[in-house]
């Protein structure tokens, strides 16, 4: 290989990330994830050819499953590690920066609850074929799928009312009892794929974030989220009810809430 240095991310890195950032998310069908705050650039690395980032590899912790949990349930750290179009074939370049995703990782690994073991995931579009097929190359395997669906709110949103005994409310600012309360309603759901206090926290970040929860009593027993992108559109995420409180209409009238949500904020689709 040629003259590659490969180190942490730094400031006077931005400018030059953007120029992959642009060239990897071209063709619309790559994860890019950003590097976020300075406070995660410890978690970030670059590969540098002639003053150009060629390559970035990123690293962190997904979920953290509490003590006490089952020990079949397990932590995740998830790898994104992208290249110029034009090098995601050259595993030489890609093996630099995943020796450097790994050893962080199991740095971030010993900061975790020791009950519980931890999984390392790659979080892919399907069609990033050759990005995908350098992760098989390591052993990887596939673990589960994601999908996204798109709705027109030009359509017409059915409205949904809410019975008694149930109240609903809208939060943007959420304290730290209420997220950890979210959070074991989010593990009981999905106690194979909890969200984790990081994501959550991710997803707070996003313009006109919002939850709308449903209680019966002081219980929390539904929730939606619902943001705004960065092209304009609406996102739903984390729709669910616990399993005592279905089939009464629930997640019908949250969902409703979130669609008009977003239409009034003047999105086009969710």
């Amino acid at each position: 290989m040629g003259n590659i240095e490969v180190r942490q991310f730094a400031k006077d890195d931005m400018q030059k990330l953007g120029d992959l950032y642009r060239a990897v998310t071209s063709k619309g069908n790559s994860v890019f994830w950003w590097v976020g705050e300075e406070e995660n650039w410890p978690n970030v690395f670059v590969a540098i050819e002639n003053e150009r980032i060629i390559a970035k590899g990123q690293v962190r912790v997904i979920s953290t499953i509490p003590p006490g949990c089952p020990q079949e349930r397990a932590h995740s750290i998830y790898f994104n590690l992208k290249t110029l179009p034009q090098r995601e074939d050259d595993y030489p370049l890609h093996d630099l920066l995943y020796e450097c995703l790994l050893r962080r990782a199991y740095e971030l690994k010993e900061t975790l609850p020791k009950s519980n073991r931890t999984v390392i995931g790659i979080g892919n579009q399907s069609t990033e074929v050759r990005n995908n097929n350098y992760f098989i190359s390591k052993g990887f395997v596939y673990s589960k799928s994601l999908y996204t669906m798109r709705r027109d709110l030009f359509e017409y949103i059915e409205e949904s009312v809410l019975s008694a005994p149930y109240r609903s409310s809208q939060e943007t600012m959420i304290s730290k009892e209420g997220i950890d309360e979210y959070l074991a309603m989010d593990m009981e759901i999905w106690p194979d794929a909890p969200i984790g206090y990081e994501q959550f926290i991710d997803r707070q970040k996003n313009s006109s974030w919002t939850m709308f929860v449903v209680r019966e009593g002081v219980s929390l027993v539904g929730n939606i989220m619902a943001w705004v992108d960065e092209n304009g559109d609406g996102m739903i995420e984390d729709l669910f009810v616990r399993h005592p409180w279905r089939k009464q209409g629930i997640a019908r009238f949250l969902l409703s809430q979130a669609l008009a949500y977003l239409k009034d904020h003047g999105c086009s689709f969710a």
